[in-house]
């Protein structure tokens, strides 16, 4: 009996032991490292070569413009038409997919091909898949530097518009060329809305819990923003034609102080390493006075 006993405190000892090593380890060390990576969505595509891990992935997403260096790499397809065939004739260790991707997802579970589903909201959404990205390719400790880099550099940004007025700031995303139709802006949730608080703004529609507002001229004129940003995403979308326009609406503070900015780049709708360069640059356009 007492020998009995022995071997079972010998086994619990044993399990004990591993269980300490496991909980001890880097979370890295959980998970094997990923050397054939599939992403689809641009912002994570970004976060990968951000924190190293460009030369693991062999293929990207149709809308992956950023880096350089991932634009020679095969396109997979991307959010509504994954090209699924091709995905699994590559052989990925690991694709990152949407989180809406269910049917992919499901694919990809019959063929014993993990995945990461990604999802995000708000701006710390950012930087929490930048860790847990990191951890899952086995380089937490990478992604965990690239997540700090980049909130050190976001609270830098708050201090110094901290103690400024916040005018009140439209932020539009899209619209009908040579028309104030089909105005789409952010509205009170989502990553565009943290980044223009973060800048210093006030979201002239912060009340709006929607990523996305359809915006009439009727809103414009009532909500009577002080500044209106415009983001484009090539340099071919602007000519000032185009933004004449916003004299039909000449009543609203920002035309008539002539305060519509227009700001370009992909960084501004692409949640990922550029985020923060993304937030000066809106934070120099509502603050100009800051010297930037």
């Amino acid at each position: 009996m007492a020998a009995v006993s022995r071997q079972i405190g010998l086994r619990a000892k044993g399990l004990g032991l591993i269980l300490g090593l496991a909980l001890s380890l880097q979370p890295s060390a959980l998970f094997a490292q990923a050397r054939r990576i599939i992403s689809i969505i641009p912002s994570t595509t970004e976060m990968l070569f951000a924190m190293g891990a460009g030369d693991r992935v062999i293929a990207i997403g149709t809308y992956d413009k950023y880096p350089p260096e991932a634009q020679k790499l095969p396109r997979v397809g991307a959010l509504v038409d994954p090209n699924v065939e091709q995905i699994l004739q590559m052989r990925p260790d690991l694709v990152v997919v949407y989180g809406t991707q269910t049917e992919l997802e499901r694919r990809l579970e019959r063929a014993n091909i993990p995945y990461y589903s990604y999802s995000h909201q708000g701006l710390p959404d950012i930087f929490s898949t930048m860790r847990s990205l990191g951890m899952r390719v086995g380089m937490a400790a990478q992604g965990e530097a690239l997540a700090a880099r980049l909130e050190r550099q976001l609270a830098a940004i708050r201090a110094r518009v901290a103690n400024r007025p916040r005018p009140k700031t439209l932020l539009v995303m899209g619209r009908e060329p040579g028309a104030l139709r089909n105005i789409y802006a952010s509205g009170g949730v989502g990553f565009l809305h943290d980044m223009l608080e973060a800048a210093g703004g006030t979201d002239a529609l912060a009340d709006i819990q929607r990523q996305s507002v359809d915006v009439s001229n009727e809103m414009v004129l009532a909500r009577a923003p002080d500044v209106i940003i415009e983001l484009r995403y090539t340099d071919e979308a602007i000519n000032r034609a185009d933004l004449d326009v916003w004299n039909r609406v000449s009543a609203v503070p920002a035309v008539k102080n002539h305060r519509v900015i227009v700001l370009t780049g992909d960084q501004f709708v692409v949640p990922g390493p550029r985020v923060a360069d993304a937030v000066a640059k809106m934070a120099a356009a509502i603050h100009p006075e800051v010297g930037w």
